[in-house]
């Protein structure tokens, strides 16, 4: 699943989220979205042309959320693609969108964790993740799928991260707790390359891509849900607030980096 800055704290609710028969406050933000973060389908096939090859028997959108750039990946590619996610109403809205378009025989949706892709999918030859390998770590994220990578096989995996050193105050101390975890691009290079990978590209989504169809949605939804009788509602609906402004004078300091990964042969 692909969702901005406030990682953990969002992400943390879900399993809460599908059990309860209350009021859901991720589906009141983010209902009818498209989009569950930046970027669009023009960066997902701008990636996709960096591959070598566009010939895949077994592709993988690990933490496809509802399924976005999977929809872009079966268009683009015509091949089918395992969508994986593990909130299974963003899966349920990927299957009727895929219906829609046409594709539904492109778009096989799969409930169920990320750390466990390589136990459902052993021989992988092309594994896609935009914003969400930060679900089980970056680097666990790597070095996990990896084991299910075949020989010659690519991954291409987005990752917020640091894109200069100066980075304003505000911004430090939002993100110390916001996504403690978060590298340069620099490191997460390394962690790839530790991990068994060759570094072939990277690509920074542009800053106009937080706001189109993302941000530009989201903050009137979030400045209305900021007088919701539900205090989870509120509270999401700040934080949401908090992370746009962070998002306005952060001077370019940080940004979802697609890395665009080989496996030897």
């Amino acid at each position: 699943m692909r969702w901005s800055i406030l990682l953990k704290h969002r992400s943390l609710r879900l399993e809460r989220d599908q059990r309860s028969d209350t009021l859901n406050p991720t589906d009141l933000l983010f209902g009818g979205m498209e989009k569950l973060g930046p970027g669009g389908d023009v960066h997902t096939l701008h990636v996709l042309r960096f591959l070598p090859k566009h010939q895949f028997d077994v592709v993988v959108d690990a933490g496809c959320g509802k399924g976005r750039q999977t929809i872009a990946l079966a268009k683009g590619l015509r091949t089918l693609v395992h969508a994986v996610d593990s909130y299974e109403p963003f899966l349920n809205d990927l299957t009727r969108r895929a219906r829609d378009a046409g594709i539904e025989h492109l778009v096989q949706t799969h409930c169920m964790d990320m750390k466990d892709i390589p136990d459902a999918f052993p021989h992988i030859d092309l594994l896609w993740s935009e914003g969400a390998a930060y679900n089980i770590g970056f680097p666990n994220a790597l070095t996990t799928w990896a084991h299910a990578m075949d020989p010659g096989a690519f991954a291409v995996v987005s990752e917020l991260s640091w894109l200069r050193e100066r980075v304003p105050d505000a911004v430090r101390d939002f993100f110390s707790t916001g996504y403690a975890d978060m590298r340069s691009m620099q490191q997460n290079m390394t962690i790839a390359e530790n991990a068994g990978y060759t570094v072939l590209g990277t690509y920074t989504i542009p800053t106009e891509a937080w706001v189109d169809g993302y941000y530009e949605v989201l903050e009137p939804r979030a400045k209305a849900l900021m007088r919701h009788p539900d205090s989870s509602v509120r509270e999401l609906a700040v934080d949401t607030i908090k992370e746009i402004e962070i998002f306005e004078c952060s001077k370019d300091s940080y940004g979802y980096v697609f890395y665009v990964l080989g496996i030897a042969a």
